[in-house]
């Protein structure tokens, strides 16, 4: 029986007259993102038409999942808001803390001793509150979701940016802060602005070499890494019904990185196949007795430009293996043009590591397909060339490929299978080099490729392809290697040419796992006492953050004019931070160290104008801070992509930052700042970017006028006597200006619990 049967019962019986009452009213045919969001619509926003970009809506998710590392700070804020247990089914999934280093088993005994505290934090928290927790080892919180808790046509939101994963299953599936999932926990209504809907269209059928991975790689090169900004990608016809459930997932998933809000897909033969293999036919047997209302209605798919805001079409038959990268998920190459773009832009050609796996492509078809390559290789006598790693998704999926001797053809090609984590994906990863700064070049199945998120060496060029082209890439050693026509030397002295992969959907003897790592709560937490040292450094209780005031936002200091990509690595790096995720004074001290300062073209070197000196950027924001001088931050376009990790919020927060410039926000990011009553602002007009200089005092004069639609005026004074102002504009409703007020969205979920 699936986890929360009940409760998708009652919402699968329901739905049926909800979507016949929101069709009655929008007077249009609904396609499925519409379906399952005016169906969680919370009672504080009526059934109504919402205008898509521009309205805010309240919705009511079905349930939350929440990772170890932002999972710290979203319980520590929960604790806060005063309530019993949380309101609707929650999970924490210990994942990013464990360290890729020798293998496996050693690499999660030396995670549970070093985590040990906050393991125990989050283990006491999750059963006094009533939170489902996967112990470590467990597996990565998106494919546990998938195999466990996504249901067809629900809603739900993670602390995770991957979150979009479980749209594999038909979810609408969100990436949020911890701020928003402590709003769920604690019953409030969820606000989201009303998504925009991008179609994509597959037709076609894949073969060969070309897997799921290929299809995101291609949209993310055709809408870049903010062309999903704002709105949900709902994928449909032919070609995708022609995908496996897990190959879904992954399109979903990677969805992230081209800024989509989230991905989905309608329910269909694959994902009941699914379901009932991993042990959910009683969801399987709903869902099918409702599928017409589990997808889009077909006048949607029929003619698409006249219900989505933008269609994409992609012919799988015709699709080619990507490789994307480096620096960017969304730097598009089609294996047939890849080697001439190495040689072009004089990328590394030598591959130094090549590494499977992740929350993206752990699935059981994703690991057959490159151990059939792999099993190729022993049989042609080849063997790897490069470093070569595996991650399985999930203690069930890593079970069930040893029993299948999956593992055992990786390891017979030199392969080392790591621990069920997200490792080096997220930059847990003790990378074997002799020269941790060297010019060089990497290959994933993973989903983000910025600078340094992988090994923290900006000299590392990141790829991004599918398990399979992974596989075949490091047999072949080099990044100008093509397997689709190139031949390999064997051990013999042979030529040989690799054959296509070869995959199974589903384990043809089941899935099976001994101890799959869950651990329920208590069915009553009240007297369960949850203690926090106070000389931990790992964890620190929340002190509330106080209201902006108006004074504060005049004569601030520039921070940082932060130049070029801004991503939360940039602000609050992972890696060997993450053990801080817990503690914020410690984890500020890693507050924009990676972000490339506009006046010098160095990270975490800053003018400091009460201490006339270059300093770190955490230095610098305490000496002001320390003077009781506000600070602001200026940025350019897509500020704040990448991770949903609301650390990259609350530190500037807490360091004395009152305000954040820029031409553009990622989605989360800029939830985030609002979340924590910060002001997240943006250049009317973007050129007034470039007015910024160093030794600037800034005010924003008009801010206690602050209000929807309303622009606030900034005035630069410069050294030389000289000014300029320039409006700024926001996205703040009244709800929202209500945060700023209050001094955190926290602090006012505090106060009406009060009342």
């Amino acid at each position: 029986m699936a986890f929360d049967i009940d409760m998708i019962k009652a919402f699968y019986q329901g739905l049926p007259a909800k979507i016949e009452e929101a069709k009655k009213v929008l007077g249009k045919p609904l396609t499925l993102t519409e379906k399952i969001l005016y169906t969680h619509l919370h009672p504080e926003s009526s059934m109504k038409n919402y205008e898509r970009g521009k309205d805010y809506v309240f919705f009511a998710p079905d349930r939350v999942a929440m990772q170890d590392a932002t999972a710290q700070m979203a319980l520590l804020q929960f604790m806060m808001a005063g309530k019993k247990s949380v309101s609707v089914p929650s999970t924490v999934h210990c994942d990013h803390l464990i360290l890729a280093e020798v293998g496996a088993d050693a690499d999660l005994k030396k995670a549970n001793s070093v985590n040990a505290e906050v393991y125990d934090f989050l283990a006491s928290v999750s059963n006094k509150y009533g939170i489902g927790f996967w112990k470590p080892g467990a597996g990565i919180i998106h494919q546990i979701v998938l195999e466990n808790y996504a249901f067809p046509g629900g809603m739900m939101i993670g602390t995770d940016s991957h979150t979009p994963n479980a749209g594999g299953l038909g979810m609408v599936a969100i990436g949020v802060g911890g701020a928003d999932a402590v709003d769920v926990m604690a019953d409030m209504p969820w606000e989201l602005k009303m998504p925009k809907v991008i179609g994509v269209k597959l037709t076609g059928e894949m073969s060969g070499w070309t897997s799921s991975k290929d299809v995101i790689l291609k949209v993310a090169g055709i809408l870049t890494v903010k062309g999903g900004t704002g709105a949900i990608v709902e994928y449909f016809g032919p070609g995708a019904r022609s995908l496996s459930c897990t190959g879904k997932g992954t399109i979903c998933n990677m969805g992230a990185e081209i800024g989509a809000t989230t991905s989905t897909f309608g329910y269909d033969e694959s994902m009941s196949r699914y379901l009932k293999a991993t042990g959910r036919a009683d969801v399987a047997t709903l869902a099918d007795g409702i599928a017409e209302h589990l997808t889009g209605d077909p006048e949607c798919y029929e003619n698409p430009e006249q219900y989505f805001d933008r269609v994409i079409e992609i012919d799988l038959s015709t699709l080619e293996p990507h490789i994307n990268g480096p620096y960017t998920p969304d730097l598009a190459w089609p294996i047939s043009k890849f080697a001439e773009a190495v040689k072009e832009h004089d990328y590394p050609e030598k591959l130094e590591v090549g590494l499977i796996g992740s929350c993206t492509n752990s699935s059981y078809e994703d690991l057959t397909r490159a151990a059939s390559l792999a099993k190729q290789a022993k049989n042609k006598k080849l063997k790897v060339k490069s470093e070569f790693t595996i991650t399985p998704g999930s203690e069930q999926i890593r079970f069930t490929v040893a029993r299948d001797g999956v593992l055992d053809q990786f390891e017979d090609i030199g392969g080392v299978v790591l621990a069920n984590a997200c490792g080096p994906c997220i930059g847990q990863w003790a990378r074997h080099t002799n020269d941790p700064s060297k010019k060089n070049s990497i290959i994933t199945s993973f989903n983000r490729n910025f600078s340094k998120r992988n090994d923290g060496n900006p000299a590392t060029h990141a790829f991004v392809a599918s398990p399979e082209i992974v596989t075949a890439m490091v047999l072949g050693g080099s990044l100008t290697f093509n397997p689709l026509t190139d031949e390999l030397m064997s051990e013999n002295g042979e030529s040989v040419k690799l054959d296509p992969p070869t995959g199974i959907e589903l384990p043809p003897k089941g899935f099976e796992v001994e101890d799959a790592g869950f651990q329920s709560p208590a069915e009553n937490g009240e007297e369960i006492e949850v203690v926090v040292d106070p000389g931990s450094d790992r964890l620190q209780l929340l002190t509330p953050f106080k209201p902006i005031s108006q004074s504060q936002v005049e004569g601030m200091r520039v921070l940082l004019k932060a130049k070029g990509k801004c991503t939360t690595d940039h602000i609050s790096m992972a890696g060997p931070w993450l053990k801080y995720r817990g503690h914020l004074e410690n984890i500020s001290n890693n507050c924009f160290i990676g972000a490339i300062n506009y006046f010098n073209d160095e990270s975490n070197n800053v003018i400091n104008y009460v201490e006339n000196k270059y300093m770190p950027v955490p230095d610098s924001a305490r000496a002001y801070q320390k003077e009781g001088i506000g600070t602001i931050v200026f940025g350019e376009e897509n500020y704040g992509e990448g991770s949903s990790r609301e650390h990259a919020a609350m530190e500037p927060r807490f360091l004395g930052v009152k305000a954040v410039v820029v031409k553009s926000f990622a989605r989360i990011h800029e939830t985030n700042l609002k979340k924590q009553g910060m002001l997240a602002l943006t250049f009317v007009n973007p050129d007034d970017y470039e007015k910024i200089r160093q030794d600037d005092t800034v005010d924003l004069i008009d801010f206690e006028q602050m209000a929807p639609g309303k622009t606030i005026t900034c005035r630069l004074k410069h050294s030389d006597g000289s000014s300029d102002e320039f409006s700024l504009a926001h996205t703040y409703n009244d709800a929202q200006i209500g945060w700023v007020k209050a001094g955190s969205a926290l602090n006012k979920i505090r106060e009406e619990q009060r009342k």
